[in-house]
């Protein structure tokens, strides 16, 4: 059992953070307040992570905003896991991705949902799309493919579910019903699912990046807001839920923060801190 020691000067931290509905409000903003908190974080030994659901394309911006141009950064719910590097084309290099083959998922949930919107990740591109999206529901380029046998060719890191209209508690009850056991699936605010590769989660990515930078459990910090982020939440020696969050994803966290909104995320940030850390760099 590995034993948790001192937080002092020379110990490092990861803080790993969602963006929609935690850093980013829901008009697409995040503030001047929480960008320089974010960077005074960092600047107290902290491993500022992004970790979202979003793809490359659409996390990429954020980063800038948080002047994130150095570090890591987790995309598509755990799939795809990025170092951020200024000197590579679009300021990033792939360094992890898991796939799986999504055929008979996607078949499964067609045979039921047969209107629905089905999108395919095509890493660092955008989206392949049975139809287009409504508008900026996807980030990157779409492109429709002629068949559904085209879009459910070949492994993928992620894969979108869209049934507008559909009731949420329909998502959950059909991923029960048919058995969707080889992969990791997520439902979201409204009529929306997102298949990943069975096992991979954000928390996935994290505990890897963890282990790679050495940074003890006992020192790692997750807030989200989402379905997304239950196993993220789990996995933190500390973990905060946003007030927007449901009462699940509460109850999954050792402490619950004000609503994204008033940039409840801000309190968090200023506990990590330390004039005495900020002094040492």
């Amino acid at each position: 059992m590995e034993m948790r020691p001192p937080l002092d000067n020379d110990s490092w931290r990861i803080l790993g953070l969602d963006i929609d509905g935690t850093l980013m409000h829901w008009g697409g903003d995040i503030s001047d307040r929480v960008v320089r908190a974010v960077e005074q974080v960092r600047m107290c030994r902290n491993h500022v992570i992004l970790a979202t659901g979003r793809n490359i394309v659409a996390t990429m911006p954020v980063a800038e905003r948080l002047g994130i141009r150095r570090g890591y950064a987790v995309c598509s719910n755990g799939a795809v896991t990025l170092r951020l590097n200024p000197a590579s084309p679009g300021g990033y290099d792939i360094i992890e991705t898991v796939t799986f083959d999504p055929t008979a998922a996607l078949a499964l949930i067609r045979e039921e949902m047969p209107d629905a919107f089905f999108a395919v990740e095509d890493l660092g591109v955008g989206f392949r799309v049975s139809r287009e999206f409504p508008m900026g529901e996807l980030t990157g380029r779409q492109i429709v493919v002629d068949s559904f046998e085209d879009l459910a060719h070949g492994e993928a890191t992620r894969v979108v579910i869209r049934a507008p209209g559909v009731d949420v508690s329909h998502f959950d009850d059909l991923v029960h019903r048919i058995g969707l056991n080889d992969v990791t699936y997520a439902v979201g605010y409204s009529a929306w699912l997102d298949l990943t590769p069975p096992g991979v989660t954000k928390a996935s990515a994290l505990e890897a990046l963890r282990r790679k930078l050495g940074v003890y459990p006992a020192h790692t910090v997750a807030v989200g807001d989402g379905n997304n982020d239950l196993a993220m939440l789990e996995w933190a020696g500390q973990s905060a839920a946003m007030g927007n969050a449901p009462a699940h994803v509460h109850a999954a966290a050792d402490e619950v923060l004000g609503s994204v909104e008033e940039d409840g995320l801000l309190p968090l940030l200023e506990r990590l801190i330390d004039p005495d850390r900020l002094a040492v760099l």
